[in-house]
């Protein structure tokens, strides 16, 4: 069975409800993201992956929905 590691990150651009699920639904959609939860008044996203998880892969797949991770 593979780790489970949590970490938070910082998410650049989201500014409403709506940017809030985008960005939950683009990193639940990254391979190895078991769990994704946004704060939106923090600007954080909190996520529970395997261990193998990339920041390079998290990173692309919010680029991909016009967010950064910072």
């Amino acid at each position: 069975m593979d780790e489970t590691t949590t970490t938070t990150l910082r998410i650049g651009g989201m500014t409403c409800e709506n940017c809030a699920r985008h960005v939950t639904d683009a990193l639940a959609g990254v391979p190895g993201v078991r769990a994704a939860r946004v704060d939106l008044a923090g600007g954080t996203a909190t996520i529970d992956a395997d261990a193998g998880v990339s920041r390079e892969a998290i990173a692309a797949a919010l680029a991909d929905e016009g967010y950064d991770l910072l």
